[in-house]
């Protein structure tokens, strides 16, 4: 087929509207350690120009592989919802289902050489949200269970996981990066402390056992590199930080004791409602009804534990979905990683992956729609930067 009838057959996008959509894309991952309603309203945006740059190159949309078993989750989570103990409210709750269109769109706009620019958007802007979060912990007072840093989120909680994926990201940059590693070796110190220092072990736990995983990838030797980095971060961490380090070997605990029971509500509404749950919002409905004595709380918002609530809130086949993209996910990412010039996004991905499920397993981050939107996009850009190098087929995973 000559150029000529190529170009008729895939129209070229206007310039100007796809430099507009690029804009909005780094402006909307940028916003998501800033402002929830701003990022809303720049993926709204990005969104528009996005249909409107398909539409023009008259192409339908495309997404990787992965993201089809995200369409099988949504689709379950939506036909759940309707057996729910309270179908309207998690009707409601099934909104943030729509952030799932980050994929797509982001495999189309993030392709080639600009999946490496917005790695660099989200590490920088990261820097500055841990620069904040330092502030807030020195000179602002925020340095006690009570009050964490929280940089500009409005919960220490998702101001924590955004740093872990951070250093997922700078930390892939770091290790595998051909060029320009200068940035992320400075900032990297900044995030490890800003992290430490909102005394999130969830976060905590997920940082280092994804830099596990990449410090194996390059050179399994290499590993023995982070227990010695966390014992010197041990010993001169503030008192408030080793002692939140000791806490998670405390059985006794209060916190730990909560999540010991919540694992037993979620057992037990697992058993009572297995194919459907109690419906996406419904966990804090039954908590009382299911908790046992020895619990802390009176009542949570969730279980604490990505699996757990997925199962207890959607069904065990809904947990089977999810696992089922979970692995494709990681399959996907693994192949990427070994065919691919420019590691660093493909290594970002295999580290967020590898965090959200650690940390996953003491908080209910892939509910967070702020760590879901960021987790999405660091997950989404392998499979983007692989259509500039290999064609779109090759892309899908």
């Amino acid at each position: 087929m000559t150029t000529a009838a190529m170009s008729m057959t895939h129209p070229r996008t206007a310039p100007a509207l796809e430099r507009v959509t690029v804009a909005l894309l780094l402006c909307f991952v940028a916003s998501l350690q800033i402002s929830i309603a701003a990022a809303n309203i720049l993926l709204a945006l990005m969104m528009v120009c996005w249909i409107a740059q398909i539409a023009q190159e008259k192409t339908a949309p495309e997404a990787p592989r992965f993201f089809w078993p995200l369409v099988a989750y949504a689709a379950a989570t939506l036909v759940i919802s309707a057996f729910s103990l309270d179908p309207r409210t998690s009707f409601i709750d099934d909104k943030q289902l729509v952030l799932l269109v980050i994929v797509p769109a982001v495999y189309h706009i993030a392709r080639g050489e600009r999946a490496a620019q917005v790695v660099d958007v989200i590490v920088s802007v990261g820097a500055a949200s841990a620069a904040y979060g330092i502030i807030q912990y020195g000179l602002l007072h925020y340095d006690n269970l009570g009050r964490r840093p929280e940089g500009a989120m409005s919960h220490y909680m998702t101001y924590s996981g955004l740093l872990m994926l951070v250093i997922c990201a700078a930390a892939a940059r770091l290790i595998f990066g051909r060029r320009g590693r200068v940035w992320p070796a400075l900032v990297m110190p900044a995030l490890v402390v800003a992290l430490a220092l909102t005394l999130g072990r969830s976060a905590w736990i997920g940082a280092s056992v994804a830099i596990a995983l990449l410090l194996a990838l390059k050179d399994l030797r290499l590993t023995v590199v982070l227990p010695v980095f966390i014992a010197l971060l041990f010993a001169i961490a503030p008192g408030t930080v080793t002692k939140r380090v000791m806490s998670i070997f405390d059985v006794q605990e209060p916190s730990n004791q909560d999540r010991l029971a919540m694992i037993e509500i979620g057992a037990r509404i697992v058993k009572d409602r297995p194919l459907t749950g109690v419906g996406p919002n419904m966990i804090p409905r039954v908590y009382a009804e299911y908790r046992p004595d020895y619990a802390i709380n009176q009542v949570n918002p969730h279980l604490h534990n990505v699996p757990l609530q997925i199962a207890a809130e959607r069904g065990l086949p809904a947990l089977a979905i999810w696992l089922w993209f979970v692995i494709a996910l990681l399959a996907a990412h693994v192949r990427l990683f070994r065919k691919q010039a420019d590691k660093v996004p493909a290594a970002a991905a295999l580290a967020a992956v590898a965090a959200m499920l650690a940390a996953g397993l003491f908080e209910y981050n892939f509910g967070d729609s702020e760590f879901l939107m960021l987790f999405l996009v660091l997950v989404t850009l392998p499979f983007a930067a692989a259509r500039g190098d290999n064609g779109t087929a090759a892309a899908r995973g």
